[in-house]
C-alpha cells in the first residue's frame, strides 16, 4: 500500500494543490489511503470554457454519467462549435431529438442568453469566492447548487466543495463507507469531516470508485 512520500509525481497541468491533497486525504482517510494509489499520476482537469462547462452540467443533471456523454455527444454534434451564439441557432426539435428534455433545451439557451448578454461576469469569478460564486450562478435558470458546485470543481478547480447532493458522491460514500445502506446529508458531512481543505479532490476519488474513467464538465 502506497504512502504519501510513496506517491507518484503529477504532470505539470495537475492543479497546484493536488499532490498536499492527495498527502493529507492518505492519512486522514482510511478509504481514500487505499482508493489514492490505484490512480497513480491521474488528476481534475478544466476543459477551460466557462459556457462549456456549465452547459454540460445542465446536461448532466439527474442522468447517469453515461447517459449525460451520450447525449453530450449528440447535442455537441448539432453545432460547429459549443458556443452560445452557436446554441442560440439551434431549432428545439433537433436539440430534443438529441435526447434533452423541454425542461433542459429551455435551461440551455437561458444560459447561452446570458452569456451572449454578458449578464454574467465571468472575468470576475476567479477572485470570487465560492458563495459568492455560486449565488450568481443560481440566479440563471436551470442552474442549482449542485450545477454551481460542478462549475466550481471542473471549471473554477476550487479544491474545498462537497457537492452533498451529487448522486455519485452519495453512492460512492454509501458503498465505501456504510456497506451499501443509504446515507444522509449529515453522514456525508461527517466522512467529509476529514476531507477539508481538499472536499473536491477527495470527492473526485470517490468518483473514481464508481467509474474509473475520469469524469468532466
Amino acid at each position: 500500500m502506497a504512502t504519501p512520500s510513496q506517491l507518484p509525481e503529477f504532470g505539470p497541468d495537475a492543479p497546484v494543490y493536488w499532490g498536499e491533497a492527495c498527502r493529507h486525504l492518505i492519512k486522514r482517510d482510511r478509504v481514500l489511503k487505499k482508493l489514492i494509489p490505484q490512480h497513480p499520476g491521474a488528476f481534475l482537469q478544466s476543459r477551460g470554457d466557462a459556457f462549456v462547462t456549465l452547459a454540460r452540467s445542465i446536461v448532466g443533471q439527474q442522468i447517469s454519467v453515461k447517459a449525460a456523454q451520450s447525449v453530450w455527444d449528440r447535442f455537441d454534434a448539432l453545432t460547429r462549435k459549443m458556443t452560445p451564439a452557436q446554441v442560440l441557432k439551434l431549432k428545439v426539435d433537433d436539440m430534443r431529438a438529441a435526447g434533452l428534455s423541454a425542461r433542459k433545451v429551455e435551461y440551455l439557451v437561458d444560459l447561452a442568453l446570458h452569456f451572449a448578454d454578458k449578464r454574467v461576469r465571468v472575468n470576475d469569478w476567479p477572485s470570487m469566492d465560492d458563495e459568492a460564486i455560486i449565488a450568481e450562478l443560481v440566479a440563471i435558470r436551470g442552474i442549482g447548487r449542485w450545477t454551481a458546485e460542478m462549475f466550481l470543481i471542473f471549471h473554477l478547480m476550487r479544491p474545498n466543495v462537497l457537492p452533498l447532493d451529487d448522486i455519485g458522491l452519495q453512492n460512492g460514500i454509501s458503498r465505501a463507507y456504510f456497506s451499501g445502506e443509504p446515507v444522509s446529508r449529515s453522514e456525508i458531512r461527517e466522512v467529509a469531516g476529514s476531507w477539508a481543505p481538499y472536499c473536491s479532490v477527495a470527492t473526485w476519488y470517490i468518483w473514481r470508485s464508481l467509474d474509473p474513467l475520469p469524469v468532466s464538465y
